[in-house]
């Protein structure tokens, strides 16, 4: 296959999601393998790097996204009419426990956070930030909390290990 460039370039470039390795090599079939793809993303993304331009490609929620410099948001925003996403202290400081503490139950939030997060969370759930992972095995069968793949992109992050520890955070 003479054009597997220009073709992983054009799969990211059409995809609203970060595209996998995984769902490449399933689009391309077996013509190419899986390191073949990996060096065209290392290429395409040596490219962009260098071209120095308004977009790059990033490696984010375990996949590939092209995205754009906060340099040119300004411009983005007033073309786009984009209301950037805003979260509350509140907010924050309850996605930061489900994201260090993960998987959690609501009142574990509430008894690290000392007042009611009934509200905070579900506005993280309709923002897609946090999802339900299951339930406890105990009396009540409490939800279960954990971080979603839309929190690594709006967070800039390949996967949780990305983030500063708490040690990090303290110093």
């Amino acid at each position: 296959m003479d054009n597997v460039k220009a073709i992983v370039e054009a799969l990211i470039f059409v995809s609203d999601l970060p595209v996998s390795i995984d769902k490449i090599k399933e689009v391309l079939g077996e013509e190419v393998d899986k390191k073949e793809i990996a060096e065209v993303l290392a290429t395409i993304k040596q490219e962009y790097e260098v071209r120095r331009g308004g977009v790059f490609l990033k490696e984010i929620a375990g996949g590939y996204q092209f995205r754009t410099g906060e340099d040119v948001a300004p411009w983005i925003k007033k073309m786009k009419a984009i209301k950037p996403l805003t979260l509350s202290p509140a907010a924050m400081e309850t996605l930061a426990v489900v994201v260090y503490r993960q998987p959690i139950m609501k009142s574990d939030i509430e008894q690290v956070r000392g007042v009611d997060v009934s509200g905070v969370l579900r506005g993280l759930l309709e923002k897609n930030l946090v999802r339900m992972v299951g339930r406890k095995d105990v009396p009540g069968r409490p939800i279960i909390y954990g971080t979603t793949r839309k929190f690594l992109e709006v967070f800039n992050l390949r996967d949780l290990t990305d983030l500063p520890s708490l040690k990090e955070i303290e110093e």
